[in-house]
């Protein structure tokens, strides 16, 4: 019996050792997801992380659904809720890590008031982050709502607009397509990460920038129910986390990039 029992104990030993061994495949966006995800793998040697950088429009959460990685870093709640009904899943969040303000960009005007008659502003096409963009939109004085509720929690879209003084029009655009809009339109509304990898400063380039205070855009480590649990996920949850990745953020986007422990100190 004891034996048995010994051979169960180091049976399970090995499955762990093996479990852990194991690289651990996140998928994530170039910037910051990736290049904090490289600081990790420094800062964790014993992590094996398989960062599977995101391009071309892959979709993030089908590849953790369909099992070709174990977790993705990239998104924010709204987002994810929105995604997890239109692929009918369900996943985990782990970690909230940093914020990416989304920002206001142009290459025509030098502040929002500058913005002429009939402007055209870019927005992201995609439900949680049009909403988004709307909402920064109302609160720096371009437009209003016709909306109660919070940023985040409300789902506004322009059909919603119910004061627009400047005859500002609204043009839909895939988010990783933003930056390249600039030349076409007034201005357009960036995510933090889209504006970072085009060479913008969102802390020091945008017209209006999202606060971080309160800013439920957190970005997110997912992972299904199944992998929530695992020791490799549950580490890397932890080192995203860390004093030291937080230190890293500060020092290495000045702004642009917002550990939530920060958030609150906004």
């Amino acid at each position: 019996m004891k034996k048995t029992l010994l051979g169960l104990a180091g049976l399970s030993l090995l499955i762990a050792q093996n479990l852990y061994a194991a690289p651990l495949r996140v998928a994530a966006d170039a910037v910051p997801h990736a290049e904090i995800l490289e600081y990790v793998k420094t800062l964790d040697p014993k992590l094996d992380l398989k960062i599977v950088e995101l391009s071309g429009g892959i979709n993030a959460n089908e590849l953790l659904a369909s099992g070709d990685v174990d977790a993705n870093y990239f998104q924010h709640l709204p987002y994810l809720k929105d995604q997890e009904k239109a692929l009918g899943k369900t996943f985990d969040v782990v970690a909230s890590v940093h914020i990416e303000p989304l920002g206001i960009y142009s290459r025509k005007v030098k502040s929002l008031d500058a913005l002429p008659e009939g402007a055209t502003i870019a927005v992201p096409n995609n439900t949680t982050n049009l909403s988004r963009a709307l909402w920064l939109l109302q609160d720096k004085g371009v437009l209003r709502l016709n909306a109660s509720g919070e940023v985040g929690t409300t789902l506004v879209t322009p059909k919603d607009i119910s004061e627009n003084p400047k005859k500002i029009k609204i043009v839909e655009i895939e988010s990783p397509q933003l930056p390249r809009s600039l030349d076409d339109v007034d201005a357009a509304i960036i995510n933090g990460n889209y504006a970072l990898e085009a060479g913008l400063s969102p802390a020091k380039d945008a017209l209006g920038l999202e606060s971080a205070k309160h800013n439920p855009y957190a970005n997110l480590l997912v992972t299904t129910p199944q992998l929530a649990k695992d020791p490799r996920v549950i580490e890397l949850a932890k080192d995203l986390t860390s004093p030291q990745v937080a230190d890293f953020i500060r020092k290495n986007y000045n702004g642009s990039v917002i550990p939530v422990a920060d958030a609150a100190h906004d």
